[in-house]
């Protein structure tokens, strides 16, 4: 029988089928962090509970933890405590932490695959949606709440309903600028926000296959965007590559066992999907949302579109909201909004090749005046090599603050905000009111369209930036 990735991964992990025909599947690695980390111990301890198998177990400073230059926890007292509540915990329970001074620290979901603990066939999961993002390796992973927290750290397995299967083919090349955010903008905001509900959905195609790891895993992060928990692309050699000589990775004759395995990984020639979905990305243009959703998102050069073109009232009263919020009118340029802040940083887009498409951009040339401009990298690693190859200096010679590494303006929290009233082109995954802070308005974009927004004062991408600076 054909089987397509997905159903291998969640067979090899199934313990039980329970009554009512929810899983019990086994959890291969939790990673954990300080947000919802803290109180899902206390809870355990409350309950007189002890942690089932806390070597598989890993966590990390992210959150709300401060990424100001020098910092050493939080930006403000409730978020050190918290902080300094999780090194309490991981200490007494066993759990390896990945501290600020540790030299991995960093965003859970940029950690993970660098780390080497995120591997091909596993089960991962952690308390944020943005879980999905290890589904590009071929990994079976997804976002859970408090209560599902409390229940993996107590018994290293996990009750869940098995989704239906979608699989989405991206045909055609990239045109001048396109990047992986930008497909993923393209197909939520072609799909809508819900339309992946209930679906577990593998990226498939010529396109998938020709993007680095980086870039596969910024397209799965977008999954829950899309509504679906988890995203997956099969692994291939591309994905091997990778993971070979990460610290946590296997090695030699395990190393060759795994291989072997991964290989066997991707879905087999006529297994069937609940859904199948075809996307030509030939003509897609670098993407920028306008609203308050991931979906209300239009090309770079497009327009605002008019809310009184929609058939449906519901939708039509959706979108009215949204330009109410972020202040806008139907018809108007994308290219001439202006902006107040640029953010490039959240585990979207805070890698070494998101920091250095951004680099390419500002090289020479200056943030646009009345424009603030941050540059958060996504862990100790990635900002030490931006550091070796210079990236930091020409973010600065730019008027960029260069930040240390954490969730930052993408959570909104412990200060990392952008003021009420205020326009935020962001790399981050999330547009939604008051994401960014009270009154905020963003709008997601690439790094490359990003830095490019910073220097022109309103949103833009590189081409129409000119020439050389």
């Amino acid at each position: 029988m054909a089987n397509t990735l997905f159903d291998k991964i969640w067979d090899a992990h199934e313990v039980a089928l329970l009554p009512g025909g929810t899983s019990l599947l086994h959890v291969d690695r939790h990673l954990m962090h300080e947000l919802t980390g803290v109180e899902a111990i206390r809870t355990l301890e409350r309950r007189r509970a002890a942690i089932r198998n806390p070597g598989l177990t890993f966590a990390t400073l992210d959150h709300v933890t401060s990424t100001r230059p020098g910092r050493r926890a939080g930006d403000e007292p409730w978020s050190t405590a918290m902080v300094d509540a999780l090194r309490r915990q991981a200490a007494d329970k066993g759990i390896r932490l990945f501290d600020i001074d540790d030299g991995r620290q960093g965003i859970v979901h940029v950690i993970g695959p660098e780390l080497g603990l995120t591997l091909p066939g596993l089960s991962i999961v952690c308390a944020d949606s943005h879980t999905c993002t290890h589904g590009a390796f071929g990994a079976l992973a997804w976002g859970i709440g408090s209560s599902e927290l409390v229940h993996v750290l107590a018994t290293q397995t996990i009750r869940q309903t098995r989704p239906r299967t979608m699989r989405v083919n991206f045909a055609g090349a990239a045109g001048l600028g396109l990047t992986a955010k930008d497909m993923i903008l393209h197909l939520i905001g072609l799909l809508g926000a819900s339309a992946g509900t209930g679906y577990a959905v593998e990226y498939a195609g010529p396109a998938i296959a020709a993007l680095d790891m980086e870039a596969r895993m910024t397209l799965c992060n977008l999954s829950i965007e899309l509504g679906a928990k988890i995203g997956m692309i099969a692994p291939d050699e591309t994905t091997l590559r990778y993971v070979q000589g990460r610290e946590f990775a296997p090695t030699g004759a395990a190393l060759e066992q795994a291989m072997a395995y991964w290989r066997s990984l991707p879905s087999d020639a006529g297994a069937v999907f609940d859904m199948e979905v075809e996307v030509d990305i030939s003509q897609v243009k670098p993407q920028v949302t306008w609203g308050t959703s991931p979906e209300q998102v239009v090309a770079v050069d497009g327009v605002v579109p008019d809310p009184g073109a929609q058939a449906d009232p519901q939708q039509r009263s959706n979108l009215a909201s949204a330009l109410a919020y972020m202040q806008l009118r139907p018809g108007q340029r994308m290219d001439q909004i202006r902006i107040d802040r640029v953010f490039i940083g959240s585990c979207t887009n805070s890698r070494i090749s998101d920091l250095q498409a951004a680099a390419a951009v500002l090289k020479g040339r200056h943030v646009a005046a009345g424009v603030t401009a941050w540059v958060v990298p996504g862990s100790s690693q990635v900002k030490r090599q931006a550091e070796r190859e210079g990236l930091h200096q020409v973010f600065l010679d730019a008027g960029f603050e260069w930040r240390e590494p954490g969730c930052s303006m993408c959570v909104g929290a412990n200060g990392d905000m952008v003021a009420p009233g205020q326009r935020c082109v962001s790399t981050s995954n999330r547009n939604f009111v008051g994401r960014q802070g009270p009154g905020a308005m963003t709008h997601l974009a690439s790094p490359a369209v990003a830095a490019a927004s910073a220097v022109m004062g309103r949103i833009a991408c590189p081409e129409m930036m000119g020439g050389p600076a």
